[in-house]
């Protein structure tokens, strides 16, 4: 009886170790499509920029550091401040939202939308 035991370990161990593979491989491959922002619709700064502002800066940019990103200051924060020059991918804003230290606080279509806004003219609009 021992010696059987013995001999269905081994069977029993691969089974496991198949269905372990078996589970945690799948035939379904998974694509992701990234996100793109049309450059040729306008940008709107209240609708589109500032909740971006408000919903990843404001922690920080709060009215004690430079931008002050707060709703009703950043505009002029921005644009008095030379955060938005042209163009628009050297311009101060674009280059610090994509630094190391700031690259993880937006989206790639956060950004894309900053850029864009940019290079229309950063309009309060």
């Amino acid at each position: 009886m021992k010696q059987k035991a013995k001999m269905s370990k081994p069977w029993i161990m691969a089974f496991i170790v198949l269905s372990g593979i078996a589970i945690f491989t799948s035939c379904e491959k998974f694509s992701y499509v990234l996100e793109t922002v049309d450059p040729v619709v306008p940008v709107l700064f209240q609708t589109e920029i500032q909740p971006i502002f408000t919903n990843n800066c404001i922690n920080c940019h709060r009215g004690s550091r430079n931008p002050d990103l707060r709703d009703g200051n950043s505009f002029a924060s921005l644009t008095t401040g030379g955060y938005v020059t042209a163009p628009a991918a050297t311009s101060r804003l674009n280059v610090m939202i994509n630094s190391a230290s700031h690259a993880a606080f937006t989206l790639d279509t956060e950004k894309q939308k900053i850029l864009i806004w940019i290079e229309q003219g950063a309009q309060n609009n």
